[in-house]
């Protein structure tokens, strides 16, 4: 007789849990239960999963989770180009993206996957750019600039030097962007 195999398993979930198992895996999305879900999560899937050819809204109504951006209304009107940037990172690699949001709220999404490796505050700047770049190409004039990252913000403002060698071709990079802009503004979003 051979040795013993002990098979476990995960419990059924049930209730509330079993009927959005279902309603999800008509999308092939894979329900993981988590005690918190970041902000990060919709950077991932949308780095992770690219739309091709038209897009189709998804008409999946989840009332029990809300969307929102704390610490900033997007919606209000401001006489000036707004971008929010962010990068998240994971097992997976780092993701980056960047929100244009014009005079009349328009939004403008970009978003990208870093293919090498780098630190925190390199994706942060790699992010940064990335939206500068695009606000640039749009022949956008002035933009207020809005970040989580309190290093980059102060850096770039000259209020905190740089010493690391990594970060200061970044930081003369952006330098170099901004010279771009008739009007350019940085402003520091504390990180929920």
């Amino acid at each position: 007789m051979g040795p013993l195999k002990y098979v476990f398993q995960k419990p059924m979930p049930t209730g509330k849990l079993a009927k959005w198992q279902i309603l999800l895996s008509e999308f092939d999305i894979v329900y993981v239960t988590q005690n918190a879900v970041k902000g990060k999560a919709l950077a991932y899937h949308l780095a992770e999963n690219p739309v091709g050819g038209e897009y189709e809204l998804l008409k999946t109504y989840f009332p029990d989770k809300e969307v929102s951006f704390i610490g900033e209304d997007i919606v209000e009107a401001y006489d000036s180009w707004r971008m929010f940037f962010h990068e998240a990172a994971n097992f997976k690699g780092v993701v980056i993206r960047d929100v244009l949001v014009s005079e009349t709220g328009q939004h403008y999404l970009v978003f990208t996957k870093l293919k090498f490796l780098c630190t925190k505050n390199m994706a942060e700047y790699e992010a940064c750019i990335l939206g500068l770049r695009l606000a640039i190409d749009m022949n956008i004039l002035e933009l207020l600039v809005i970040g989580d990252s309190v290093l980059l913000i102060h850096q770039v403002l000259r209020e905190w030097a740089t010493k690391n060698t990594k970060i200061l071709p970044y930081l003369h990079y952006v330098q170099e962007l901004i010279k771009r802009f008739t009007k350019i503004e940085f402003k520091h979003v504390p990180r929920i």
